[in-house]
């Protein structure tokens, strides 16, 4: 309708997103790479496949227990390229900066990037800076992309999920969604919640280079777990049966959302991935992340049942169940 506004759960994670991608960007950028819906578009560039990312980060507040913008940007920007299979080389840094932006802040988070980069094992190699006038911006908001190089043999895509398949998450849910919940809510609520902004790519090499039957692999960021596995079902026309018994959450980061009136199913991470893979090459995909020091926590949460309806049963540990569907509203807005 000619009146209707965009809302801040429009760009939730959420059902608005996923409607307003596929009814105002899809149809008017429509082509081979977009309707992949990955996190990277991959690309073939002569021999070579590449995959091209790019994000925005608007997260409030800048500073969090775990992380600042800074790193959660090369942070974010390396795992889309991850989750596609790539080795992450080069990122390009935008920075949007509001007149009167505290210039140690600023060397503070440049400072953090330049660091992440180096864990990561990327360069920064070109970037931008605008300066707009005060209450024109919120302080930073940092876009960056990234390119890597795709050597994995397999297609890692929705698409090439199949029944049987196992569902194992890396690790605790819903800590950067809590970590950045604990700053903005007056609860004297005392905890120790992190952030688990981290840079994955490590820990794909390791998947990757012990399983040729990865299907899927995407970090569970806005809208979390939830909107990850129904994302998935959806597009591979297949059911996932989930066992909510099994999904890693920390005391406190449950504690909190029971306080709030959250499910930590669908609260962000950044540094937690998703990945589906063949059900015979299960245990040894277990046990390489859970040898890593970022997939210490990993779990087999739930396996592809069927073809035919898409759709996420989640087997409650009082042993009802429920069918889990995007999310409706905004749960928590600038969480990234």
């Amino acid at each position: 309708m000619k009146d209707e506004r965009i809302l801040l759960e429009h760009g939730s994670g959420g059902l608005l997103m996923n409607a307003l991608i596929h009814d105002a960007f899809m149809p008017v950028f429509k082509n081979d790479y977009l309707d992949q819906m990955l996190d990277s578009a991959v690309i073939t560039i002569g021999k070579k496949k590449v995959c091209f990312t790019t994000d925005s980060y608007v997260v409030d507040p800048i500073f969090f227990p775990g992380g600042d913008i800074g790193s959660l940007a090369i942070h974010g920007t390396v795992n889309d390229i991850a989750m596609c299979g790539g080795k992450p080389q080069f990122i390009s840094v935008g920075l949007i900066l509001e007149e009167g932006f505290p210039r140690h802040d600023l060397e503070r988070i440049i400072t953090s990037m330049g660091k992440a980069a180096k864990t990561a094992g990327v360069q920064v190699v070109t970037g931008d800076t605008k300066v707009v006038p005060k209450g024109s911006a919120d302080k930073i908001f940092i876009n960056t992309s990234g390119l890597g190089i795709v050597e994995y043999k397999a297609a890692i895509s929705p698409k090439s999920i199949r029944k049987d398949d196992c569902i194992i998450i890396s690790g605790t849910i819903g800590d950067h969604g809590a970590a950045i919940l604990s700053t903005r809510q007056d609860l004297g609520f005392r905890s120790s919640i992190l952030s688990d902004s981290a840079a994955l790519n490590g820990l794909v090499e390791d998947v990757l280079a012990v399983s040729k039957n990865i299907r899927f692999m995407r970090d569970a960021t806005r809208g979390g777990l939830g909107a990850v596995l129904v994302e998935a079902a959806m597009a591979s026309s297949l059911a996932f049966e989930i066992e909510e018994q099994q999904i890693p959450v920390r005391d406190d980061v449950r504690g909190l959302c029971e306080i709030l009136g959250l499910d930590p199913i669908f609260i962000a991470n950044e540094g937690k991935m998703v990945v589906i893979c063949a059900g015979s090459d299960a245990d040894k995909v277990l046990s390489v992340m859970k040898g890593h020091p970022l997939g210490g926590g990993s779990a087999v949460i739930g396996r592809v049942t069927q073809t035919g309806r898409s759709r996420v049963i989640l087997r409650t540990v009082v042993g009802g169940s429920r069918e889990l569907d995007l999310p409706e509203g905004e749960l928590i807005p600038r969480i990234c």
